[in-house]
């Protein structure tokens, strides 16, 4: 009997060792990097999820508790989740937070007459290369013990991201350049175009809580036209039909639909590489000719 409870009192520990990390993630795409250098040393709880638009986001008291509760808090950064920030500030929460986005060379833009800095840095896959590095430090800052498989599962990811920025070289690199002006929802692509020479035009700001006024879609109508712009986008975070408007209106073709700030619930756009790939196929196709 005694030496049945020594030996679970020596287990003990070692069980202990074994719970996962807990790890929070503002919304879908950094859950999906968390995940994939993760792995199977960490619980994770993600905020805002697939097809759900993180700019409106509204909180909830289950999000204070998770807060409250998680080892590791990821974010994006670039004021794209200030609701997270309050979380953190208003719990006194003694997680380690990170921000993703540390490192990126933001590019900046005009919004209500401000300078601000461009939130959506995860579409360029060069940045994603940044998050992946700033995920690996923050796992390695609070579970300093799984550190070489967090090393390990995070050099397998980079090289999916180098191989996947071949394949965006070769599609838009190949695109001819009076095919390289497309309109979506709202300015979320900007990294993207900035990183293969495509003008992504939006009858929304950076944000989809900016409404588009009738002044915004007749000049985007007409600029459409003049320019000879082929194609519109949807988003799977916004409503259609505002797009469908300006298809209608201009002349120009549906093209498909983008992912821009969240993954998709199924399908090859779940997962933030195959989120990409998809973008990546939809204007390769749509813009080729």
């Amino acid at each position: 009997m005694r030496r049945a409870l020594l030996l679970l009192a020596l287990a003990m520990p070692l069980a202990a060792q074994a719970e996962p990390v807990k790890v929070l993630t503002s919304f879908s795409i950094l859950a999906d990097m968390a995940r994939q250098i993760g792995g199977e040393h960490i619980a994770l709880t993600n905020i805002v999820g697939p097809d759900s638009d993180a700019h409106t986001y509204e909180t909830t008291p289950s999000d204070g508790r998770n807060v409250q509760q998680a080892a590791l808090i990821v974010e994006n950064g670039l004021d794209f989740e200030p609701w997270l920030d309050r979380l953190v500030t208003s719990t006194e929460t003694h997680a380690k937070v990170i921000k993703a986005s540390d490192g990126v060379q933001a590019r900046t833009m005009e919004e209500d007459g401000q300078t601000i800095p461009d939130p959506h840095a995860w579409n360029s896959l060069a940045n994603a290369r940044v998050y992946a590095d700033n995920i690996l430090k923050g796992l390695d800052a609070v579970d300093p013990a799984h550190a070489a498989d967090y090393q390990r599962n995070h050099d397998a990811y980079v090289a999916k991201i180098d191989a996947l920025l071949k394949v965006a070289a070769s599609t838009f690199n190949s695109l001819p350049a009076g095919n390289k002006r497309i309109v979506t929802s709202h300015d979320a692509f900007g990294y993207l175009g900035q990183a293969y020479g495509i003008q992504f035009i939006a009858p929304q700001g950076i944000s989809t809580e900016r409404e588009a006024t009738a002044a915004d879609v007749a000049g985007l109508v007409r600029q459409i036209r003049e320019q000879h712009i082929k194609a519109v986008f949807m988003e799977n975070i916004s409503d259609s039909r505002l797009l469908k408007q300006i298809a209608a209106e201009s002349g120009a073709r549906v093209g498909g639909t983008l992912y821009s700030d969240a993954l998709a619930a199924e399908g090859l756009a779940s997962t933030y590489l195959g989120f990409y790939r998809s973008n990546i196929e939809t204007l390769g196709k749509a813009l080729k000719n």
